[in-house]
């Protein structure tokens, strides 16, 4: 029997289980060329987490509707509409976001994560079920994405969200700035979050283990 999804665990598992970066590495091109700045690095998770929530809704809803031929095309169609609607919105209230971010907003139309999301999740179950999974999906890559982008402003400029936190005497790291500091940040953070993730796993085994005898 088909074990039930419950719509804690299904948001849950986008912030850690399935967390889109640390756990999936996808979207690696935007969160690589925009997190050098805190407040761009919220502003793409935040557009990303709207198309994922309002793709995700209208897929669920139009599942039984959409023929299975045409259901990449109408997925593509689905997700542009709301990419077009955050990059207006951004343009109008936004602009020095909209500006920062460039190219990136419309490109979220082919984002690995949103398509992934549309074709693995929404296609497939209720409506309830696929806009908690575009939330929770959102939330984590915002949250990874703000802190990978707090690590390489910090460490690059002596800022967080265009405040000085660092001393004086601080020598900002340029190379956090550029392509490579972004690989080397990215991988640092993998490394450590992964390594905690097991310690924590293994400690829970050891309780079970300790509970049974």
């Amino acid at each position: 029997m088909k074990k039930k999804k419950s719509m804690r665990s299904v948001f849950l598992n986008g912030i850690f289980g399935e967390n889109p970066i640390f756990r999936m590495l996808l979207g690696m091109c935007p969160t690589l060329a925009v997190s050098t700045a805190v407040f761009q690095g919220i502003g793409m998770g935040l557009a990303t987490t709207f198309v994922l929530v309002f793709s995700n809704l209208v897929i669920a809803l139009l599942r039984n509707i959409i023929p299975d031929k045409v259901r990449i095309p109408a997925f593509i169609v689905v997700i542009a509409t709301f990419v077009t609607i955050v990059d207006l919105m951004l343009k109008a209230f936004i602009p020095s976001l909209s500006q920062s971010l460039g190219i990136f907003i419309p490109l979220i139309v082919v984002n690995c994560i949103i398509f992934a999301r549309a074709e693995a999740f929404a296609s497939k179950n209720s409506v309830l079920l696929s806009v908690t999974d575009g939330l929770g999906m959102g939330l984590g890559f915002t949250v990874s994405i703000t802190l990978l982008s707090a690590c390489r402003e910090l460490l690059g400029n002596g800022t967080l969200l265009g405040a000085q936190v660092m001393p004086e005497t601080f020598q900002p790291m340029a190379i956090a700035l550029r392509p490579p500091g972004g690989f080397i940040m990215l991988g640092i953070l993998l490394l450590i979050i992964n390594a905690s993730s097991k310690a924590i796993v293994k400690r829970r085994e050891a309780k079970a283990k300790e509970a049974e005898l």
